[in-house]
């Protein structure tokens, strides 16, 4: 593979990917906002230190293709870059994705990706397992000329799900529903299980634990390489649904199990494979058994002796971790956790090293901190504290590093603003005082915005991704205290930028609060149309999610970390409207008291709060308080078609995409997490159901939806057209044949997607034609 002359940066490397590009006034257009290059400039998606620090790996799309993807480096001692794989020499002509591997890419919200999408690091940084095509391949970065590539899977049934064992001597990864590894010493292939097929699969994570429990894999080496503890899933208790995936020429009956709400789960069983020179001895742990609750978390002790389990009950009020001795299968209970809500699982769980003890985070203070315990579950003290969270970027685990040496945990979090993300660090030792432990924290990046951190394993060294509404994100390499050792990606706005030609017709984010009734704080942000006249009157689109675990009101980069949400807020400003986006109560990352106001009423409280936010746009001089619109998908679906129903005087029209109607047909974790079940709570669900209000419809609505959509279900939106139907009442639809739920991401869907939007608010908010039958 070619590399770059000594010296040169990814940027200058980059930069000649991108066409220059004269600066003019331009306004976006919809087809722009997919074509290459992106139009967020040269980002590095997903980039990460090798384990030794000596080199940032991420993967880069192609300057004809930006959403295929290539792994590419950066030398943190030279400061060169160079292409490591190509995914088009590995594999010129890409297969259709097996469906084991579309359900995850689905999961993963990355099935509008191509090339390489995931990858993995051997312990001693020397090699990358790459699965592309259904197959894995081995690369080896040491060879001086010609790196090696050894093919390691050559099979009709997909592998997916794979990785090196701790130190390297395996790979692992599943097959048709079974366990199995590769030793890479003699290249014997071996299956742990056997016994997976139909509705029993080995060491997969089940739909609800990658849908909704933020857990990919069902399968756990110990850090000795000795032993796997994996799952053994039993489909056979879920209902299983009749659902008809339609197709432009065909139509897919599908017999999916989906546990809806209040209907049982899957039975989720542990065992660990322990290799001997006998073979492999194979034993069950039943008390990491969850009954009808939820095997939530596996990892290892550092001594592999034990496992530490999380265990979640049904209700999802109560949380417990469990040491389990693997001699005895003895459990110790080492934290508890409790809620009059909901308990929101996370992987902070982090086992030093140089002491006995381990990080736990937990927002029992209605906040998320962190916490270190020692090995017997005894509390040392609080590591951080306040009225703020400890938060990733988008939810996703915060504690960055650990520097056992200096006594030092880093983490993201957002302790200065909900609006932003910084990287902070605290000390391992000290007070249990809260003045004081508050007083240790220290801020380590300066710049207002949005800050995602990824750190070397030792905590040395940090990749930092900046952007604001106004910058684009760009990526520096810095030491751990925050001196700056190269901009990688600098991603200057200038002529020659992708987004150039449109920098002049790009309008300001503003952003304000307003007060909920409860009197809490609701963040909104406003940009306001192209060529804006105070002494006119516009109309507004409220840009709506308003779920639990999401934050759309952000100082950051609209177009960034993933999406084209932030680039049709753009386009729609420049097409003459105000947007508008508010995160009501229940939304993500502002405690519980926030977040759980929702709780066992969802489609209430937050519609009260978007109704508030409308409220405040009335009382501006140049909003038209006659055409007001509302878009969202998925959740924010819901809450467009809410929105209509519950307060129809105060939106004109509204755009629901792939939207819940009634949280029954939706699934258990998620739905109970917030409702209870249907028999718990009935009134609830009768009062969150779409259906319910239909009568109160009066403006205009079109709900756009994938005909082939397996977390939401296309039952969702036929149940809300049939009462329509017998309620007279007029509505449009827009159905994708053969899409999922991300349809508005993928390039041959997404601008037929947003342009039938736009043309929808163009004639109900613009021309104000009446509404189609």
């Amino acid at each position: 593979m070619p590399t770059t002359r000594a010296g040169r940066s990814i940027w200058a490397l980059l930069a000649g990917l991108l066409p220059f590009t004269s600066f003019a006034a331009e306004s976006l257009t919809i087809e722009r906002i997919f074509a290459a290059p992106d139009l967020s400039g040269a980002s590095l998606r997903g980039a990460r230190f090798s384990p030794d620090g000596k080199l940032v790996t991420y993967l880069q799309g192609k300057a004809t293709n930006k959403d295929r993807l290539d792994i590419w480096a950066y030398d943190t001692t030279r400061r060169q870059s160079r292409l490591l794989v190509d995914s088009a020499a590995l594999v010129p002509q890409e297969a259709a994705l097996s469906p084991e591997e579309e359900a995850r890419r689905e999961r993963a919200r990355t099935s509008s990706l191509s090339g390489i999408v995931e990858y993995d690091f051997s312990a001693d940084s020397r090699r990358l397992l790459i699965p592309l095509n259904g197959d894995l391949y081995l690369y080896d970065l040491t060879a001086a000329a010609d790196r090696v590539v050894r093919r390691l899977t050559d099979t009709a049934a997909a592998e997916t799900d794979a990785r090196f064992s701790p130190r390297g001597r395996y790979v692992s990864f599943v097959r048709e529903q079974n366990l199995y590894i590769v030793d890479l010493i003699s290249g014997e292939e071996r299956a742990i299980t056997q016994d997976g097929a139909g509705l029993i699969s080995f060491g997969v994570a089940e739909f609800i634990a990658q849908e909704e429990m933020d857990r990919s894999t069902g399968y756990w080496w110990s850090p000795d390489e000795t032993k796997i503890a994996y799952t053994r899933v039993d489909e056979s208790p879920v209902d299983e649904v009749e659902r008809f995936e339609i197709y432009a020429e065909t139509v897919k009956v599908i017999r999916q199990r989906y546990p809806a709400a209040g209907r049982a789960n899957a039975k989720v069983d542990l065992f660990v494979a322990t290799f001997t020179t006998r073979g492999i001895e194979v034993r069950e742990l039943p008390a990491a058994a969850a009954g009808d609750g939820y095997l939530a978390r596996v990892n290892w002790l550092p001594d592999s002796r034990s496992l530490a389990v999380q265990r979640q009950a049904r209700d999802q009020q109560f949380l417990e971790l469990l040491r389990i001795d693997l001699e005895s299968g003895v459990a110790t209970r080492l934290v508890e956790e409790r809620s009059n809500t909901w308990i929101d699982l996370y992987d902070e769980l982090t086992f030093l090293k140089s002491q006995q003890a381990f990080i736990w985070a937990s927002a029992r203070s209605g906040y998320k901190h962190l916490y270190l315990y020692d090995l017997d579950g005894r509390l040392i003290r609080p590591l951080t504290s306040g009225n703020w969270m400890v938060v990733g970027d988008a939810g996703e685990r915060a504690v960055e590093a650990v520097d056992e040496q200096r006594g030092l945990v880093y983490f993201t979090a957002n302790r200065d603003t909900p609006l932003e993300r910084h990287l902070y660090s605290a000390p391992l030792d000290g007070s249990s005082d809260p003045g004081e432990i508050e007083r240790r924290i220290r801020r380590l990046s300066t710049t207002a915005g949005w800050h995602s951190s990824a750190l070397s394993s030792n905590g040395r060294l940090w990749l930092d991704t900046y952007s604001s509404p106004d910058t684009p994100p760009s990526l520096t390499l810095r030491r751990s205290d925050g001196r700056m050792i190269d901009a990688l990606v600098p991603n200057t706005l200038d002529a020659s930028h992708p987004y150039g030609a449109y920098r002049a017709a790009h309008q300001r984010t503003e952003f304000g609060t307003l007060r909920a009734d409860d009197g809490q704080i609701l963040h909104y942000q406003l940009i306001k149309p192209i060529n804006f006249d105070p002494g006119k009157r516009y109309p507004v689109i409220v840009d709506v999610y308003g779920g639990p675990g999401n934050q759309r009101v952000r100082n950051a980069w609209g177009g960034f970390p993933r999406g084209n949400e932030g680039f049709f807020r753009q386009y729609l400003a420049q097409q003459g409207y105000l947007v508008f986006t508010l995160d009501n109560r229940g939304s993500g990352f502002r405690g519980t008291a926030f977040e759980g106001a929702l709780y066992r009423r969802m489609g209430s409280i937050e519609i009260e709060d978007q109704v508030r936010g409308v409220e405040f746009l009335r009382g501006l001089p140049y909003v038209d308080a006659s055409r007001v619109g509302v878009f969202g998908w998925s959740y924010g679906g819901y809450m467009a078609l809410m929105a209509m129903v519950r307060a129809p005087d105060y939106f004109t029209a509204g755009v629901a995409g792939a939207p819940v109607t009634d949280w029954r047909l939706y699934d258990t974790h998620y739905t109970e997490r917030f409702m209870r079940t249907p028999t718990d709570n009935a009134e609830g669900y009768r009062d969150g159901m779409v259906m319910t209000h239909a009568q109160q419809l009066r403006g205009c609505v079109l709900v756009m939806h994938g005909m082939a959509d397996d977390n939401v279900l296309f039952t969702h939106s036929t149940a809300l057209f049939k009462t329509l139907q017998d309620l007279r009442k007029p509505f449009e639809v827009m159905p994708y044949p053969g899409s999922k739920h991300a349809l508005m991401r993928f390039p041959n869907t997404g601008p037929h997607g947003y342009e039938t939007v736009a043309r929808f608010f163009a004639r109900t908010l613009q021309e104000r034609t009446p509404c189609r039958p």
